[in-house]
């Protein structure tokens, strides 16, 4: 069976994050614990996520020249993930990631860019080689803008699949959305891309035929424990997610792009890999971090065996070869 490629290109942050009963209000302090210091950025993730999963993975990235840096280089030599094109900038700080935790497992983010700020269209460009004989590539929003749509352009010219997790949300022209192939915002940042409030009483699938109307091809809408709404021109199919003991949910959403790129890139259609994803999202929110809880090819396996579930024939066939 061959192994496909998924190019990535997006942002590494160390995460520090740290426990606490509930979230604080405006201006308030509150005692916390567990303090940690992790590997994070949703390109990072993402990347890691699907190296996982059983593919290869080439990753184009900015770190700083600190021990941050050092550490994020690290981790993708152990995950077999290729980071020919993940360079050092001089001057420049690793990204971070300050990440709270709840009682109930609900999490708030802040991030600092840092070198993420410096991968450039040119950037891209240059990284052409990364983009060679790949099946799928995936980028979000913690790099420029014009990165982002660099990577897409360059996917399209080589009839690669584009995915575009639109996270942290922002406002983006439609040059860069009628790139996309497959966009996977979660609710509040459908809204946002489609130039509504964030609470807009307006729903998922009024959002994404909004969004399907500025150009991108099909929308996969993540909605929390609901599981996933599917929405094309011709259709809409929600996807209800699988129970699951929730211990912290800060990963789920890397993985559920993870598990949804892997699919597609085996070939997948559209229902069947999103109904993959909901899986290794839903696996990610059992366990604490986001590096540990990218569940692995194994572990989604016993998933399915646990749940007498069929699992897809390619991730049968790549366990029987040693692939975990």
């Amino acid at each position: 069976m061959t192994v496909p490629k998924i190019t990535v290109v997006g942002s590494y942050a160390t995460g520090l994050t740290m426990r606490v009963d509930r979230l604080p209000s405006s201006g308030e302090t509150v005692l916390a614990n567990g303090y940690r210091v992790d590997y994070g950025g949703k390109g990072s993730n993402q990347a890691v996520g699907c190296a996982r999963l059983g593919v290869q993975v080439a990753f184009v990235s900015r770190l700083g020249q600190d021990s941050f840096g050092v550490m994020a280089q690290s981790l993708y030599r152990e995950e077999g993930i290729d980071l020919t094109f993940v360079k050092q900038v001089p001057g420049a700080p690793t990204g971070v990631g300050f990440i709270i935790v709840d009682a109930a497992g609900h999490n708030c983010i802040t991030i600092d860019p840092g070198a993420n700020e410096s991968l450039t269209r040119s950037e891209v460009v240059n990284s052409k080689a990364a983009f060679d004989s790949t099946a799928l590539v995936m980028t979000q929003l913690e790099i420029p803008v014009e990165a982002a749509e660099a990577a897409l352009a360059q996917a399209r010219s080589q009839g690669a699949v584009t995915i575009l997790n639109p996270a942290p949300a922002r406002p983006l022209p439609g040059s860069v959305l009628q790139l996309v192939d497959i966009l996977t915002p979660n609710e509040t940042e459908a809204k946002v891309l489609a130039g509504k409030a964030p609470d807009a009483p307006i729903g998922p699938e009024q959002i994404a035929h909004d969004l399907l109307a500025c150009g991108v091809k099909q929308v996969v809408m993540t909605l929390g424990e609901n599981g996933a709404l599917i929405v094309t021109q011709s259709s809409s199919t929600r996807i209800p997610a699988h129970v699951m003991a929730v211990v912290d949910t800060t990963g789920a959403g890397d993985s559920f792009n993870a598990g949804l790129a892997v699919a597609t890139a085996f070939g997948e259609p559209l229902e069947a890999a999103v109904r993959f994803a909901v899986i290794t999202g839903g696996l990610a929110v059992t366990k604490a971090g986001v590096i540990p809880s990218l569940p692995s090819r194994g572990e989604v396996l016993q998933f399915y065996s646990e749940r007498r579930l069929s699992p897809p024939a390619w991730l049968s066939e790549s366990r029987s070869q040693g692939q975990q």
